[in-house]
Order: structure tokens, then C-alpha cells, then sequence
């Protein structure tokens, strides 16, 4: 079970399953430096991206110790916990499940030890070719169901050669998106898939070197960015620095949907903001779906940046009109039937006294199965607003993602089966307007074969095989 509030999730109601971050890792090497304090904070600044379980494994140079536990960063480690995470080097990872249930057996990072020594590992992303893998293991030899313990297991069951060379044969027999960090007891390894679905990024400490998701968590630990990790690379950090090995040609298709709604906003994807972009995003936005209105306002927090861009390209005031709880996460007390009827409620209020009367364009990242904008606009009408007219700064997500987002199933997804003129009347709006794709991708300035859309278009840049994939694909086999 969880402890304490739960999750910070950008969900509003809880029968309207949002997207889920993908999971987000961290890697010090760093001798004479708190290594595992370092991983907490970095850690922190990557809790947006999971929100399930977190773990640090460190190591001192002779064995590697791990803690780990169900729920967020903050609930998991506590000043003595992190006191007996000594040593030279770490890695942490918070987690939102995306194979293999969310419970502690599959909490990260995994550890494999054998006779001549430890393997730690933390993974962000999901592989599709998993019961393949799985298929190479020892009979017994992992508990868990999560595609991250069976590739730590196939690295290290050949202790014959180095974890390096291991690593390097094996990573290019693994299909889907994957952005590792992983140890030995004196090691720090990254790497990165040749597609390069999910981010992972390279920074300097004065006394060593980071790795992690997102360059806001090289500035929460005060590194200095260096550099994206290719896709296809393999890096090594030890006492003798960085050494980097190309096991796969680069063929770069960074997530699209990164941009829209996983990333904070104060990360840099390939030397461009993430704010500016989403900003920007707004502002095409308010050129591709003008309308008459008298004030934009957010569904704070995630429209909130593209809202801004839709006030200044349309010259339409912008404001505050909802109010968000932030302290309301996952509800372990049920609330009564008059309760549940005030819905969303819980977690956001309308101010009357702005929205009364007034035309509104209201801006969110995504719809996915329309049940919270719903109700927003039910919320808005009923607090005196005159028009309600819905923008959003990603196109309609009708297909799932098998490459580290969660997203409900394409049954499940409302632009799946209806359109966009269907969509807005089952949410009650006077207009409904979808950034187009093209308009989305030039927002980021990186060409289109650069970008995997497959939640917008379908088109899947690695060949999926239905059969193989899965939350609980392991599960299932077993």
C-alpha cells in the first residue's frame, strides 16, 4: 500500500485515466560527494514522471545495497535510510508502471548478484519484445514481471566478460524504448536506445559526473549540462572519466508527446525549452483556431503554458478561472455518494467571480477519454459562463503508446472512435479546436522523421507485434 497522500499526477478524476509518465532515472558517480543524497534531489525533480515506487541502490566499491518501497521519493527515504547509502557512485528511479503490476517485487532499481559481483539498473521507457527476452532466462531466476528485471538478469548471467562488453552485445537484441542507467560496484553505465524515445542526458559535478532523465534534475544537483546521450550510445564512467561506445546506428525519433505533457517545463529537449516550445504551441494554437472571447484561462497546471501563448497571439486577456488542490493525490478515504457527485470538485473550483458571464477559451494539454474536460465545462457553465470553447495544444491521441507511456487502450481513447465535431458535443462545448500535428511538430523545431507520433497517427517507427506486448504481457505468460 501506499503511504501517506499518494501520487502528483496531473489526473483530475479519477475515472478519466490521463496518461502516465514514463518512469525517471538518475545516475552520480561522484567519490567524497553524498551520492545518495544527490539522487534524492535528483529524484525529486523527476517525481512528475512516476509516482508509484522509488529506489536508490550505492555502492562503496566492494557491494551494492538498495532500498526501495512503494510510494514517492519523499515517503520512501528519510535522512537514516540515506545514511546507509554510502559510497562513490548511485542510481535511483521513481516509477509509474508500464510492464508488470505496480508492486514492491517490481519497484526499481532491480539487482542481480552473482559469484563475482552485483548489477544495479533503472530503466525508463518499455521493451516489446520482452517474452522474447524472458525466453533466455534461467528457469527461477527472477520474481519479478517487469521488462527492466529481465534485462538486468540477461547482463548479468555472463560474468565472463566485462559489464561493458555484455551490454554492448546484448543491447542491440533489445527492441523498444529504453533509457538505462545501471552499475557494478564500481561503475556508472548509461545508455540509451537507437531510437531515442525517452530522454537521457549527460552532466558535470566539480568532483564527477550525472546522469538523468531530465537536465532539471542536473540543475537541482547543481551540475552543469554537457550534453544529450546519442541514441545508440553506451557510456562507461569511472576514475578514468566518460568513455563512450556506439552500439547501434543512430536513427533519433524522440517522443512528440514529451513536448505536450511529460517533460517539465523547465527541461531542454535537444537545446530547446520545453515552456518555450509549449508557449509557442499556444500561440499557433490561437492562429489555427481563432474564436470571440473575452478571457483564456488554463486547466492548471498542465494548460498553462500553452494558455499564455493563446492570450498573447489572440490579444484575448488571460486569467485565472479555475483553482487547482494541489494537495489532493490519490483519496484512500471513500467518499460518500454526495461527495462523489461533486466529482472533479475535489480537485477543482471555478472562480464565479471571473468567470461569470464571460466567453472562455479554455486550454489543456490532451483529452483522453473527455470525462474531465466534461466536467470542466459543466463546472464553468454552472458558475455563469456565458460560451466555453475548449482548445488543446496536442492533436487527438487515438492510439496507445507501447514505448513507455501508459495511455488507455485506443477503445478506451475518445478521439479513438469519434471525431472532433462528436467529441465536442459529448463534452458539452461551444467550439472544441485541436492543434494540428504539423503545427505541433514545428513548434519543437525538429523535423518530423526526428519524432515519433505514433499516438497521433498510428504509425509505430518500431514494428509492434500485438501478441508480445502489454502492461501485464509476463504476467500473462506466466
Amino acid at each position: 500500500m501506499l503511504k501517506g497522500d499518494g501520487r502528483l499526477g496531473h489526473d483530475l478524476d479519477p475515472q478519466d485515466r490521463a496518461p502516465k509518465d514514463a518512469c525517471g532515472v538518475f545516475g552520480v558517480w561522484a567519490p567524497g560527494e553524498e551520492v545518495s543524497k544527490l539522487t534524492y534531489y535528483g529524484l525529486y525533480a523527476l517525481q512528475h514522471r512516476g509516482q508509484e515506487s522509488a529506489g536508490i541502490a550505492a555502492s562503496e566499491g566492494s557491494r551494492i545495497l538498495v532500498y526501495k518501497d512503494m510510494g514517492l521519493v519523499s515517503q520512501v527515504f528519510d535522512e537514516s535510510v540515506l545514511g546507509t547509502l554510502r559510497g562513490h557512485l548511485a542510481i535511483g528511479h521513481c516509477r509509474y508502471s508500464t510492464t508488470g503490476s505496480s508492486v514492491w517485487e517490481n519497484a526499481q532499481p532491480t539487482l542481480s548478484s552473482t559469484e563475482v559481483g552485483g548489477l544495479a539498473l533503472a530503466h525508463n521507457g518499455n521493451l516489446i519484445n520482452t517474452p522474447v527476452l524472458a525466453e533466455r532466462l534461467a528457469p527461477g531466476s527472477t520474481r519479478a514481471t517487469t521488462d527492466t528485471e529481465v534485462l538486468t538478469t540477461l547482463l548479468a548471467q555472463d560474468r565472463t566478460r566485462s559489464i561493458e562488453d555484455s551490454a554492448a552485445e546484448l543491447l542491440p537484441q533489445v527492441k523498444g524504448a529504453y533509457s538505462l542507467v545501471f552499475m557494478d560496484e564500481k561503475t556508472l553505465y548509461a545508455a540509451r536506445d537507437p531510437q531515442g524515445i525517452r530522454p537521457l542526458v549527460l552532466g558535470r559535478l566539480e568532483r564527477g559526473w550525472v546522469v538523468a532523465s531530465e537536465t532539471a534534475a542536473l540543475d537541482i544537483v547543481g551540475a552543469t549540462f554537457v550534453r544529450e546521450i546519442e541514441p545508440g550510445e553506451l557510456l562507461t564512467i569511472d576514475e578514468r572519466g566518460v568513455r563512450s561506445r556506439r552500439f547501434a546506428l543512430a536513427e533519433p525519433k524522440g517522443c512528440l508527446f514529451e513536448y505536450v505533457y511529460l517533460a517539465r517545463p523547465d527541461t531542454t529537449i535537444a537545446g530547446r525549452g520545453v515552456q518555450v516550445t509549449r508557449v509557442e504551441v499556444g500561440r499557433v494554437l490561437a492562429r489555427e483556431h481563432p474564436v470571440e472571447a473575452d478571457l483564456v484561462i488554463p486547466t492548471p497546471e498542465s494548460g498553462t503554458p500553452a494558455a499564455v501563448g493563446y492570450a498573447e497571439e489572440s490579444g484575448i486577456p488571460y486569467g485565472q478561472g479555475l483553482v487547482k488542490n494541489s494537495y489532493v493525490g490519490r483519496t484512500f478515504i471513500q467518499p460518500s455518494q454526495t461527495i462523489r457527485q461533486l466529482g472533479i470538485r475535489l480537485k477543482l473550483n471555478p472562480l464565479r467571480e471571473v468567470v461569470e458571464g464571460k466567453r472562455l477559451v479554455v486550454v489543456d494539454d490532451s483529452i483522453v477519454r473527455g470525462n474531465t474536460q466534461r466536467a470542466i465545462v459543466k463546472m464553468l457553465r454552472e458558475a455563469g459562463a456565458r460560451e466555453v470553447h475548449v482548445r488543446i495544444s496536442s492533436p487527438p491521441v487515438a492510439w496507445p503508446c507501447f514505448y513507455g507511456i501508459d495511455f488507455a487502450t485506443r477503445a478506451e481513447l475518445i478521439a479513438g472512435s469519434l471525431t472532433v465535431e462528436e467529441i465536442r458535443a459529448s463534452l458539452g462545448a461551444d467550439s472544441l479546436g485541436y492543434i494540428s500535428l504539423e503545427g505541433l511538430t514545428k513548434a519543437t523545431t525538429l523535423p518530423a522523421e526526428r519524432l515519433c507520433r505514433a499516438c497521433f497517427t498510428g504509425d509505430y517507427p518500431i514494428a509492434i507485434d500485438q501478441d508480445n506486448v502489454g502492461k501485464f504481457v509476463l504476467e500473462s505468460k506466466a
